[in-house]
């Protein structure tokens, strides 16, 4: 058995998967050592290109990361549940979670940095995302998106950073500003797990401009628990005004109440927080288990 973080033998890189066995190849493979997960059709002409490339690289990094290919027409659940929308499209994983990705066909060179940033092999680039982000939690956002600025001009397809200056954007208030950044970003991210957190974040921070007055609102939940709307209402302002806990509370509330409300917006909008937050996020886990509860009750 591997130790923690001890390469895999060579004969071990590259391997084919399926739904079955993704569990073991991939989430708890990548807690050893990254995994990149290449999806393909036998159909798609690009694929041909980038698998072959892909294998050259993992195989030239020298057991620093795997290769796991998922043949999408053998696999759709899957490819459902990680929105693989359009192939060929590479996720890597690290720690049990996905945390890079790119769409479409790469040159050799930019797939080697690919590989370098999952790595670790990036120059320095993963700890000035690092960084930046400490900067950002300080309330430090004008210096924090400096930061994710210049990597981002020394790596115009690092998703982590692009994400970071969204949030900073946002931090900031500068909700069009951070929106612009979204659509500026290059299609071989766009699907990116940090880019879909930004587009999140960004819906949010739209209702957070129209969310009321937490205090009436709360008052009119009390008075009438079966109005909806206004419990909808509070939800969207618990989570403006920072208390994502409460906001989850109430839509699953009214989701216990009536799924089909509003065409589901309640689940719609819990999708949206949990889009918004780190995938590892205790509240992610808890609000996703109990919504699953309410569903097959």
């Amino acid at each position: 058995m591997l130790e923690p973080n001890q390469p895999p033998a060579n004969d071990d890189l590259i391997r084919d998967s399926d739904e079955l066995h993704f569990m073991e190849d991939v989430i708890e493979a990548s807690r050893n050592v990254p995994v990149i997960v290449d999806f393909w059709a036998p159909w798609c002409g690009p694929c041909r290109t980038l698998g072959p490339a892909l294998e050259a690289e993992v195989k030239r990094a020298g057991g620093k990361v795997k290769m796991v290919k998922i043949n999408i027409d053998e696999n759709q659940q899957i490819a459902a549940q990680l929105r693989i929308q359009s192939i060929p499209t590479v996720y890597a994983f690290a720690d049990g979670k996905p945390v890079d990705g790119f769409q479409g066909a790469l040159p050799p060179s930019a797939i080697r940095e690919f590989i370098e940033k999952i790595t670790g092999d990036d120059g320095g680039l993963a700890a000035a995302v690092e960084a930046a982000e400490e900067m950002l939690k300080e309330g430090a956002a004008a210096d924090a998106a400096q930061t994710f600025a210049a990597i981002l001009e020394e790596d115009p397809q690092n998703a982590a950073a692009y994400g970071g200056l969204v949030r900073a954007q946002l931090a900031a208030g500068n909700t069009d500003q951070a929106e612009a950044l979204v659509k500026s970003v290059p299609e071989a991210i766009a699907g990116a797990p940090e880019i879909e957190a930004a587009r999140a974040q960004i819906a949010l921070a739209r209702q957070a401009a129209e969310a009321g007055p937490l205090d009436e609102l709360r008052a009119k939940v009390e008075k009438s628990p079966d109005d909806l709307q206004t419990r909808f209402d509070l939800a969207k302002a618990l989570y403006a005004a920072g208390n994502a806990e409460e906001a989850v509370d109430e839509l699953l509330e009214i989701f216990r109440r009536d799924r089909n409300w509003n065409d589901g917006a309640a689940k719609k909008q819990l999708m949206t927080i949990f889009d918004a937050l780190p995938a590892n996020d205790p509240l992610v886990k808890s609000g996703r288990r109990r919504l699953t509860s309410l569903i097959y009750a």
